[in-house]
């Protein structure tokens, strides 16, 4: 049997998660001397409020290696071997956690480490797909060649509804200096090989969310595929944007799900964004 392994940058609908048999490793976030494990002992609501009372951008970690070992040692007590898929390892330090922890129980439980080079919900379809294809009797190589092709193919996009956040954050260097000179501009954000870059700029916000849907007819196609849409705090733009997704685009699945606060962390709310790839 496989067993799955993500991290809290995983976003999928909760309803599709509770589906699936898949442990989850927080991020950790620290406000200050206070650190919190994401959804589990802070929640988005309250990670909104803590900002903007104390008017700072909390510092992000990923899971030390002895975390993620002894979740591997659990799951591999029975002879099963483990699938660990985390974010991009060229924006957290997740991954390498994870290849450390990897090593750590080499001689007791077969790991895999798979950086998905995308997070979010791009990390939740491969999460989705990995047990889908477990449970149907999949091998570990017909499933990491399954992920490496939506690694391959996916589009990730997003779009800012303020700067603030993001000129506030030292964790998103490879576009402060971008940000800085857009004004009141609204960037489109694409995930290449799993860093982040500013593609473009739109000077309204409904001309910066249709930016995302037309990148995603001009790199995916009009389908099938899956598609969904992320938000942070922006419920009602995500599902206008879904509704045009599903009547421009054959769309396989398609959700709306919120954005991890430890990615949200560094965007800030209003931020949307799609991930689409082909099937």
């Amino acid at each position: 049997m496989i067993r799955l392994v993500t991290d809290s940058t995983c976003d999928l609908p909760q309803e599709w998660r509770n589906r699936l048999d898949l442990t989850v490793v927080p991020i950790n976030i620290q406000f200050g001397t206070e650190t919190y494990l994401e959804g589990v002992t802070i929640d988005e609501s309250t990670f909104y409020r803590r900002v903007n009372e104390l008017g700072m951008i909390p510092k992000t970690s990923q899971p030390a290696p002895g975390v993620l070992a002894d979740v591997y040692r659990r799951l591999g007590a029975a002879g099963d071997e483990v699938l660990s898929l985390h974010i991009t390892g060229k924006l957290s330090g997740t991954v390498n956690s994870a290849e450390q922890a990897r090593k750590m129980v080499a001689d007791q439980v077969r790991v895999q480490v798979f950086d998905s080079l995308a997070g979010s919900a791009g990390l939740g379809f491969m999460v989705w797909e990995a047990h889908t294809l477990a449970q149907a009797g999949a091998t570990m190589e017909d499933i990491l060649a399954r992920l490496s092709y939506i690694r391959e193919h996916i589009q990730i996009a997003l779009t800012l509804k303020t700067l603030k956040y993001a000129q506030m954050s030292g964790r998103v260097t490879t576009i402060q200096h971008v940000l800085a000179s857009l004004l009141d501009l609204k960037p489109i954000i694409t995930l290449e090989a799993g860093s982040l870059d500013v593609t473009g700029r739109r000077r309204t916000r409904r001309q910066a969310l249709a930016r995302l849907l037309d990148l995603v007819e001009e790199r995916v196609g009009t389908g099938p595929l899956n598609l969904a849409v992320i938000h942070a705090h922006a419920p009602q733009d995500a599902r206008q944007v879904l509704g045009q997704a599903q009547l421009r685009f054959r769309c396989e699945h398609s959700f709306v799900a919120p954005l991890a606060t430890s990615i949200a962390a560094n965007l800030g709310p209003g931020t949307l964004g799609v991930a689409a790839y082909p099937l």
